[in-house]
Formats: structure tokens, C-alpha cells, sequence
């Protein structure tokens, strides 16, 4: 019984704190994504070493940000989450993070999606990987 409260107390949390994100992250849209990646071509090699990201425009909302995170790819919406869309809240790749151009020069980190350096209300928005042979298919 003990095991049963702790359990429906722990969904109770979780769902919780999910809901209180959501409504403090509303600047991004669920944008369609739907990005080819060939790993072959000179443009996406550098993909092939861990800590290396592109950037991928015309996809999401500000574009898409594909890492090599060593055990694998995450894909990143390029948009600062915690910015209205403006022209300077585009992220920029800086080494494993990317910056917002606006004034407060938001960082977030491209291996796991949370701010870096001060607390943020929101992680970047991610987009699913699919690994096939030297293709990157990224989708929503």
C-alpha cells in the first residue's frame, strides 16, 4: 500500500510541475519539422565528431540546431523559449551552447537543453533524431 501512495503521489507532482512549465513556455509553435541530413556531404561532416553542431534553417521556428552528443544526435528549435520571436532571439552555436542575440544573451546548453549559468523557465524545445546509415532524419 505504502508503495502504491508514493507511486500515485509521484504522478501527482509530475504532472504537476509539467503543466506549471507549459504555461510559462508559450512563445514557440509547434512548427512542422521534417530535415534530411547526409552526414556525407561537406556542409553536415563535422557531425561525425562528438561536441559539433549545425545550424539548419527553414525548419521550426527560427530553424534547427543537430548535435553530436557522443552516444548519439539531439536536435534543438533554434528559437530562445523564453523570448517572444524576435529578430535577436535566434540561437546561435557557441562551442556545446547556444546564445540568444538578445541583451540578456540567454545560454543554453546543446547537450542537454537547460540553461547554463542562470536558472531559465524553459529548456530548449526538442525535435526527435532518426539515425539511418550516414542520414540524420529529424521530425516532430
Amino acid at each position: 500500500m505504502k508503495h502504491f501512495f508514493l507511486l500515485v503521489s509521484l504522478m501527482f507532482l509530475t504532472a504537476c510541475s509539467r503543466n506549471n512549465s507549459d504555461e510559462n513556455c508559450k512563445f514557440l509553435v509547434n512548427a512542422q519539422v521534417n530535415a534530411s541530413v547526409n552526414m556525407n556531404l561537406p556542409q553536415y561532416s563535422q557531425l561525425q565528431f562528438t561536441s559539433n553542431s549545425v545550424y539548419l534553417a527553414n525548419q521550426g521556428n527560427k530553424g534547427v540546431i543537430v548535435t553530436n552528443v557522443g552516444s548519439g544526435y539531439r536536435a534543438w528549435d533554434a528559437a530562445d523559449p523564453n523570448h517572444e520571436q524576435s529578430t535577436c532571439s535566434l540561437l546561435k552555436i557557441n562551442g556545446a551552447n547556444a546564445v540568444c542575440g538578445c541583451d540578456d544573451a540567454n545560454t543554453y546548453s546543446l547537450f542537454t537543453g537547460g540553461s547554463v549559468g542562470q536558472q531559465l523557465a524553459c529548456g530548449l524545445k526538442e525535435y526527435r533524431v532518426n539515425v539511418s546509415g550516414n542520414t540524420l532524419i529529424i521530425s516532430n
